[in-house]
Parts: structure tokens; sequence; C-alpha cells
């Protein structure tokens, strides 16, 4: 049974405020445009129960979308990162099996977690931290992205994560959380920063990054990687933030940041004379244009969860405790 944890539910009060403020000042431009200014009172985001719904939604169409491998059926309820890691996936899977998954289960949630804050403007979010039946004992962190009362909550981050490292959040007395504005300077590092910092980490190394499977390890075994004979790999690493790949950082009990940051990264495998490109698989083949000849460049998103301390606490190191990464094209050459 899924049980619901979140803030108190707001009052009648305020949550006439709420829906008040987000509708109140509609203007038409000379052209014609209508404008809408996003109310300026700090409110909550959402509330447990329209949370829980929001969840819901999001996992029934899921479902629908894995098991028809028919990236349309899920499209209103994905954003950003998973769009295109997700459907780049569902893409794959109905060129290799038209006819659906025949590997399907549908996807469950228990023990679910909600931690909404309050905050002034568009977009509003709030996370979802769940146990499911896929992924072992790791938590699924969802980030719930909106950008207006009319849009429905689409989910833009999906992590899996340790159960023990997910932090202690800072909430008020009503059980509000605490955004954290992305050029916040009490950090290691500012959240705006993370996507670009940690695309130079993976190029040039550094002391930004605390060690770790998605750090250091990953280095090393991009380095191993690199030459093998008759075979070079290059890497190229690019910092994404614009619209909804933009980081979110909620502020944690010890007052450091929770950050959700997305990247963007090309990987090319090129052949020496005399020698080919080892065969990828059937899904990457799916997603590739162009035929596979001397080379193979492949294209891959990647959404981040960190946690990036206050500024002179502990190593002051940002440890990066959850990472899923998918393909999403392909071109051979």
């Amino acid at each position: 049974m899924t049980r619901v944890r979140g803030p108190r539910r707001p009052s009648s009060l305020e949550r006439s405020a709420l829906i008040a403020a987000s509708v109140t000042v509609l203007s038409l431009t000379a052209g014609g445009c209508v404008v809408v200014h996003g109310e300026r009172e700090v409110l909550p985001a959402t509330t447990a129960p329209e949370a829980a719904e929001a969840l819901g939604q999001f996992t029934a169409a899921y479902n629908k979308a894995d098991q028809a491998y028919d990236r349309s059926l899920d499209a209103d309820f994905v954003t950003g990162a998973l769009s295109d890691i997700d459907g780049a996936r569902l893409t794959a899977g109905h060129s290799v099996s038209p006819a659906g998954n025949p590997s399907h289960t549908a996807l469950t949630f228990s023990d679910v977690r909600y931690t909404i804050p309050k905050k002034a403007g568009w977009p509003r979010w709030f996370v979802a931290d769940a146990k499911a039946n896929k992924g072992g004992s790791a938590r699924w962190l969802m980030v719930f992205l909106r950008g207006g009362l009319s849009e429905p909550w689409r989910v833009s981050y999906l992590t899996l994560v340790a159960p023990d490292a997910v932090p202690q959040f800072a909430k008020d007395k009503d059980g509000w959380a605490e955004t954290v504005p992305l050029n916040q300077t009490e950090l290691a590092v500012d959240p705006a920063d993370l996507s670009q910092d940690y695309a130079t980490y993976l190029r040039n190394g550094g002391k930004s990054f605390a060690d770790g499977t998605y750090t250091s390890v990953l280095r090393a075994d991009r380095t191993k990687g690199a030459s093998r004979p008759g075979l070079a790999t290059q890497y190229i690493d690019e910092a994404l933030t614009r619209d909804d790949y933009a980081p979110l950082a909620l502020r944690t009990a010890d007052g450091g940041a929770l950050v959700f940051f997305t990247t963007h990264h090309y990987v090319k495998q090129t052949a020496a004379v005399g020698a080919s490109v080892p065969t990828p698989n059937k899904s990457v083949q799916a997603l590739t244009k162009g035929e596979i000849k001397q080379s193979l460049t492949m294209e891959f998103v990647s959404n981040q969860v960190v946690l990036d301390p206050k500024r002179g606490a502990g190593t002051g190191q940002v440890s990066m405790i959850g990472k899923v990464q998918g393909l999403t094209a392909g071109r051979g050459e």
C-alpha cells in the first residue's frame, strides 16, 4: 500500500490564494498576444493529495507507454531529461519489437514521501521519493514540474539512489520545503554551475566532486577504454541547462542542498584502417542514422542528483548520489 507523506494540506484560504495569485494579471500586448505574469507570493507548489494524484497519472501513462513501446502514450507526463532518455528507449523498443514490450512488468510504487517546496512564480515543482518493484532496494527520486495551472505535472528528473543517501530537508513549521536559488554562493558549487562543472570535471578532473562511481571511477574507465587495439574512443561533455533541463535545488537540513541537473554527452568510436567498429546491439542500431563503416558517434543525455554542501563544510566536495543516462541518438560514418 502506498503511504502518502507530505506537509499539511493548505487551508481553504491558502488554496484560494494559490489559485487567485496564479491568474492575477493578464495583459494584451500591442500584437495581441496574451502575457501571463506569474504571482509574486510565496506559496506551496501543490498539496500532498494532489502530488499523489500526479504520481498516479505519471505511473499509469508510463506503464501504458512501456507495454506498447509507444512514447506518445506518456508524452504529456514527461519533459526535460526524462523525456529524452525514456522517449529514445521507447522508440528503440518499438523498432526492435513493433508489437510491444514482451518483457513488460507494470511499475508500482510504495512508501512514497513527498517533499513540496514553497516558492514564488513558475515553474513550480516537487519531489516524490519512493520504493519501487524495480531497481532493488534503491529509492526512486522523481521531480514533478509544471509551468502553469493549465499544464499537467510532468516528470523532468528521475534518478535511483541508495536508501541511506536521501537527505533530510529543511522545512518550515507547516512542513513545506525550501527551494535554493540557482546562484547560491553559500554552497560549495552554485547549483547553476553544476552542469558545466561536471562536464569540465569529466574532461579535466579536479577536486570539485568527491570520488565515486560517477566521478573518479568513470574517469578511470574512460581512460582505460580510450585506446584499444584498432579502436579509439573520444568523449565530448557539455552542459545542458535550458528550459526544463534547468537545475533544481532543495535546501537540506544541514544547510546544503540536494540538486538535480542535466548534462549532454557524445561518445565517438573510430576504427583503424583494416579494423571495424564493434557491432552495437539492436537498440543502438535502431537509434543510429547512417551506415557504420569506420566510426559510430553516440549521443547521450544524463540526469544527476548531488549533495552540494554548505561552503566550508566537511571536505567541501559535491557528492553525486544518483545518475541515470540514456542513449538518445547515433550516427554511423
